[in-house]
């Protein structure tokens, strides 16, 4: 696969990244906004806020210890988030999407909600705050065909403006040159222990389907107890031991840990298919 460089314009309005931001990809007929809660009312001043638009709406969902986004459309943007303004208590931080040229309508963005909806739900990284699935246009497949490289180009913008809520934590469907993220590895240890892995450029994941040992050893550190038992409570691990989701951990030896129900080197305990380690794999 090839890829083409992309060269991003970022523009702080007050000159403080704390504030309002402008971000602009080149040739492409889009425009990004990000700023905090506290600055929607002083969005007044662009006039391009008042024409159609998508939102995501950023905060912290306490009860699942995660980031939470609520994820929207309206006709008029900055009417719409002075409205979430008092409706919606849990967020803090805004990125909305606009035309620069006004091509969008009111079709395009109910379409644009749906996908986006769709794209947070299948990565799993963010708490979804919408309490209904957004409904998806009917569109010709010229207007899909436009619109895929516009969502395309607000995945990218997101993901440079700090949030990956629309990137899965395994691109299964991407092909990736660097053998060493797209490999797969294994961990099949004592006690049940059963583990899938790859690395990424977040960490290290392990996929759903893997199954951790019981019990855990004697020696096994309390701080993996407690994280054992917090996977179990939130049900990332189910009652018969399974990764019920991809889970993304800070390191292999942390998954390795998880996975094996002892202290581990996760360097050593990872191995691919030919039964090489990581740290065989980063000595090649």
């Amino acid at each position: 696969m090839r890829f083409f460089g992309k060269t991003i314009s970022l523009f702080l309005i007050e000159g403080d990244p704390n504030k309002r931001w402008v971000c602009e990809l080149s040739n492409w007929n889009g425009k990004a906004y990000k700023f905090p809660r506290a600055e929607v009312r002083n969005c007044s001043d662009r006039i391009d806020l008042s024409g159609c638009g998508i939102y995501f709406l950023f905060g912290r969902n306490d009860e699942y210890e995660k980031e939470s986004v609520y994820i929207g459309e309206a006709e008029n943007v900055f009417v719409r988030l002075k409205q979430h303004l008092v409706g919606k208590e849990f967020w803090n931080e805004c990125i909305t999407f606009i035309s620069k040229d006004n091509r969008l309508n009111k079709a395009h963005i109910k379409y644009l909600e749906h996908q986006c909806y769709c794209l947070a739900q299948k990565s799993n990284r963010y708490v979804l705050e919408n309490t209904s699935i957004p409904t998806k246009s009917s569109l010709t497949e010229a207007e899909e065909a436009e619109l895929a490289e516009f969502l395309h180009n607000v995945k990218i913008i997101m993901n440079t403006l700090g949030h990956k809520v629309l990137e899965p934590i395994v691109d299964y469907e991407k092909q990736v040159d660097d053998k060493n993220i797209s490999e797969t590895l294994y961990i099949n240890a004592a006690r049940g222990a059963e583990g899938k892995g790859k690395r990424t450029t977040d960490g290290f994941v392990v996929l759903k389907g893997s199954k951790i040992a019981d019990p855990v050893t004697t020696s096994y550190g309390e701080n993996w107890n407690k994280l054992r038992k917090k996977l179990l409570d939130s049900k990332i691990i189910n009652e018969e031991l399974y990764f019920t989701e991809d889970k993304i951990f800070g390191s292999p030896s942390a998954a390795a840990a998880i996975i094996m129900g002892r202290n581990a080197n996760g360097l050593i305990e990872w191995k691919n298919i030919k039964g090489k380690t990581l740290t065989d794999i980063d000595s090649e």
